[in-house]
């Protein structure tokens, strides 16, 4: 793993009416995002960071300087080990597969170990003979990130790798980027204004909006702020659990879990292993709240817990609710009206109510 790497950036840079100021230590234990609105600054700090764009300040990775404008002291480009895909690919249209991946691990000195993880890791084999013209947009980001990776990076930047992708096309390559933290063990930045990415790949974001940093730390903590959803979103508002397989019922193509030591259900993931950890995403407009158990009701999830904090909205109708079950935190989206009449306030016991498919599946497959 990267230990206790980590990415300094303390720039400003002033350029067509906009103002860049950042002053932020990104740490690189897994996958760390940047997120923000479209033209809040994101792609440009990846590009200061990766040489590409110029700026005034300090770019450092651990003690190793790549930008000290008072010291006079920029590392080009090329020389500075960072790894980049964009949104479009940008692979060469003139080489194959195996061309584009061959061009990545020339500098670096990569071995034909290298060669056979990368390839087997990302599913590349049958593709290398390809030409980079014929391949789905899905498959390109997968060859660019291994022509990346064979390049053996300090540090692996990502600028909206999904962005140009469809919903589906989406959904094949995010198993390949959970991969990097896990499998490749590279430090890795990326750059999403989507919640769902963000929510299935980070374990740290930091929030930019206008040029400047409004809040960063661990992901679960920061999507289930209330003072954030301006910048989050409140329709993607919500929480991220985490959970252990503890079953498949056949009968009912059911995935059994364990969550703070309580029972969920959802429909079926066969790729979900007994004994894995996994983390489920779940909006807070797709929990509702109780005084106590129902019954005759189709929502098989009724979990246990206690009101911890209670934000209403201003001038809404609605307010959010969190809960705590027993050490993990869900988030729910209810109704002022609805707090009232159950005389929900904090400290009050309540059950919490999922239907088994409101759980967002898609960032588990594969996992």
């Amino acid at each position: 793993m990267a230990g206790d790497l980590s990415l300094t950036v303390r720039v400003s840079r002033r350029f067509d009416g906009f103002a860049l100021d950042i002053d932020q230590v990104f740490p690189l234990q897994g996958i760390s995002a940047l997120f923000g609105p479209s033209g809040s600054g994101k792609t440009t700090i990846l590009r200061i960071i990766a040489g590409l764009e110029t700026a005034t300040g300090v770019v450092a990775l651990g003690e190793r300087a790549w930008l000290d404008s008072d010291a006079g002291v920029f590392v080009r480009p090329h020389l500075r080990g960072a790894g980049l895909v964009f949104q479009d690919a940008r692979l060469f249209g003139h080489l194959d597969v195996a061309g584009n991946l061959a061009f990545g691990m020339k500098a670096a000195g990569a071995s034909a170990a290298d060669w056979d993880m990368v390839v087997g890791a990302l599913d590349l084999d049958g593709l290398l003979d390809r030409a980079a013209g014929a391949l789905s947009g899905g498959e390109k980001q997968r060859v660019a990130l291994g022509r990346a990776l064979l390049a053996k990076p300090a540090l692996l930047l990502l600028d909206e790798p999904l962005g140009a992708l469809d919903g589906r096309r989406k959904m094949e390559i995010l198993p390949y980027l959970q991969r990097l933290a896990t499998e490749f063990k590279v430090p890795t930045l990326f750059v999403s204004h989507s919640v769902e990415e963000v929510s299935q790949l980070a374990a740290h974001v930091t929030l930019i909006e206008a040029g400047r940093v409004v809040a960063s730390g661990p992901t679960d903590e920061m999507l289930e702020r209330p003072d954030l959803q301006s910048l989050t979103g409140r329709f993607e508002a919500g929480s991220t659990l985490q959970a252990v397989v503890i079953g498949h019922d056949q009968a009912f193509r059911l995935t059994r879990l364990e969550v703070a030591g309580q029972q969920i259900i959802m429909p079926m993931l066969k790729s979900l292993e007994v004994g894995q950890r996994v983390p489920l995403r779940l909006r807070a407009r797709d929990v509702a709240l109780a005084n106590g158990p129902l019954a005759g009701i189709s929502i098989r999830n009724q979990l246990h817990g206690v009101v911890a904090d209670i934000h209403p909205e201003p001038d809404t109708a609605f307010a959010e609710v969190v809960v705590d079950l027993n050490g993990a935190r869900i988030q729910s989206r209810v109704t002022r009206f609805a707090l009232a009449e159950l005389g929900l306030v904090e400290g009050a016991p309540v059950v919490v109510l999922v239907k088994s498919v409101a759980f967002d599946r898609r960032g588990l497959v594969n996992r």
